[in-house]
Order: structure tokens, then C-alpha cells, then sequence
């Protein structure tokens, strides 16, 4: 598979298959370093930025799939006078640049690599407010029903938030390495908008944050509700046991083989169940005045 060029006046290649020859041709063109060509090909890679003599690698995060919350590696080079995309399959990633940069006319290459990064963490921010929406419904629903499936619910999004959290703060870092350079081969025209995409990173992380801390106290709550309701259960059960331990203890003692009290009495059994509904009756007038239920 051969580079692809997505803008005919501009040098920006693309290269969809990271195994491709076309790699090691372009990057021995280019000087591109071997050990930045391997990071191309063995994925995934944390995200990082790397500067050499005429050129700047970086690798970034896309959000590939939001539902499954899978990260993949977006690596750009930039040169003096080209930019090279290589990523593995289709990415709508290259496509959405180059509608963009057609519509506002960008033919610098440094502006392309902003707006490739920026792309990228605007990306970000529906996956936050699908979170937070998700939240709100375990919230919701975690008092009224304490259920598996909602503590299930709590843990996926704790380890997606996790992840979330792993790859937002390598991008941070990898936009403040570029924001922080003096001089080099990003103009300083493009300060303020890296500062920009920087903000966003920096608010993405502190909505993780905060959702994390909601997720920790819906758990909290699930398990408080799950005591509660386990202390319930238990309350019904003792309360029952200890109403039939009277039961119990009178046929026991009717069931005793010695001369009883109304043993030849006509109305003998009914007597004794008088006596037991009477136990039962004097047992739950306790509990009640105990305010035990």
C-alpha cells in the first residue's frame, strides 16, 4: 500500500498500513528514525512526542470506537515542509482534516498537525457527556434497585474512566512539550491554539476526576443500600424465628411422653393453641413496644 496523498497541493502523506514497505521508503527519505518507525508498527504505544534533528514525532490517542472505548495510535512526523500521517485501517480522522483544511483553505503543514491534534481531543468530549448522562442514570436508579447488573455498571465505567484518565494525561503532556518549545519547526503563530487543545485536556481530566468521584460515592451508596436491605431481611427472619421459639418450646413440651395438663381434657388442643397464639401475640406487642419493627 503506497502513501496516499489527501490534499494534491500540499506535501501531507498518508500511510494506512503501519507493515507497509511504503513506511521504510518514505522514512528513509525523510531521515525519519528506525526506532520511531518501530513504534509505528508495535502497538499500542503510550502517548508521546518526540523531537530530532528537522523533524517532530508524535503519537496520539483517537478514540476509535466510543461504545467500546477502544484507543488507537494516530502517529504524525512533521518536517520543515511535510507532515506524514500513519495509522492502521481507515480513520475518519483523514478525512474530517481534509474537508476542514479545503474548506479553510490550509495549506501549511504545521496548521495540519494542529488541527490532526485538535480533532483529536475535541473527540473526547462526546464520550464525556455520554459518561456523565450514565452516571445520572445510575444515580438514578442505584437506592431503588441495588442490583448485580448496576454494580457491573459502576466497575465498567470505573476502568473505562481509568483508561480515560491514562490516555488524557499523555496527551497533556505530549500538547505541553509542544506548547512549552521555543523556535523550532511549529511557528509560535500556532502557541495560542495548542494552548487551546491544551485547556480542553486539562478539563478533560478534571471531569474524569470529578466523575470518578461520583462513580465512588454511587458505589458507596449501592453498598449502604445493599446493608441496609440485607439488615432488613435479617430483622424479618429474627423476628419470625424468635415469634415460633414459643411454638416451640410448647409442643415441645406437649409432645413430652408424661401426664400433661389437659391431657384428658376434651378441649386439651385447643387450650394449647390458645396458648400458642396468646406466647405469639405477647411476643410481637414486645417487639412493637421495642420499636423493633
Amino acid at each position: 500500500m503506497s502513501a496516499q496523498q489527501p490534499l494534491a497541493d500540499v506535501p501531507w502523506f498518508d500511510i494506512a498500513d503501519p507493515n507497509s514497505p511504503e513506511l521504510e521508503r518514505v522514512a528513509h527519505q525523510l531521515k525519519f528514525h528506525e526506532l520511531q518507525v518501530e513504534d509505528c508498527r508495535h502497538r499500542p504505544q503510550r502517548a508521546k512526542t518526540e523531537e530530532h534533528e528537522g523533524y517532530i514525532f508524535v503519537i496520539a490517542k483517537h478514540l476509535r470506537n466510543h461504545h467500546e472505548f477502544s484507543f488507537e495510535d494516530y502517529n504524525l512526523f512533521l518536517s520543515r515542509r511535510e507532515l506524514v500521517t500513519v495509522h492502521e485501517g481507515q480513520s475518519d480522522v483523514l478525512e474530517k482534516i481534509r474537508l476542514q483544511a479545503d474548506q479553510g483553505k490550509v495549506r501549511d503543514v504545521g496548521r495540519l498537525f494542529y488541527m490532526h491534534l485538535d480533532l483529536i481531543v475535541d473527540e473526547y468530549s462526546p464520550v464525556l457527556d455520554r459518561i456523565a448522562d450514565e452516571i445520572s442514570e445510575i444515580e438514578a436508579v442505584v437506592l431503588e434497585c441495588p442490583e448485580p447488573p448496576v454494580l457491573a455498571r459502576i466497575f465498567r465505567l470505573k476502568r473505562d474512566l481509568i483508561e480515560f484518565r491514562r490516555v488524557a494525561a499523555g496527551m497533556r503532556e505530549v500538547v505541553n512539550s509542544l506548547m512549552r518549545r521555543e523556535g523550532g519547526l511549529l511557528s509560535d503563530e500556532l502557541d495560542p491554539y495548542l494552548r487551546d487543545v491544551y485547556d480542553h485536556l486539562v478539563r478533560t481530566t478534571e471531569f474524569i476526576e470529578t466523575y470518578r468521584d461520583l462513580l465512588s460515592g454511587s458505589l458507596d451508596i449501592y453498598l449502604s443500600a445493599v446493608a441496609n436491605r440485607t439488615n432488613e431481611v435479617v430483622k424479618v427472619l429474627t423476628i419470625w424465628g424468635t415469634i415460633a421459639l414459643p411454638l416451640v418450646i410448647i409442643t415441645g413440651f406437649f409432645g413430652m411422653n408424661l401426664p400433661l395438663p389437659w391431657e384428658h381434657a376434651a378441649h386439651g388442643t385447643l387450650f394449647a393453641g390458645l396458648l400458642m397464639v396468646l406466647s405469639t401475640a405477647a411476643t410481637l406487642a414486645y417487639f412493637k413496644r421495642k420499636r423493633w419493627f
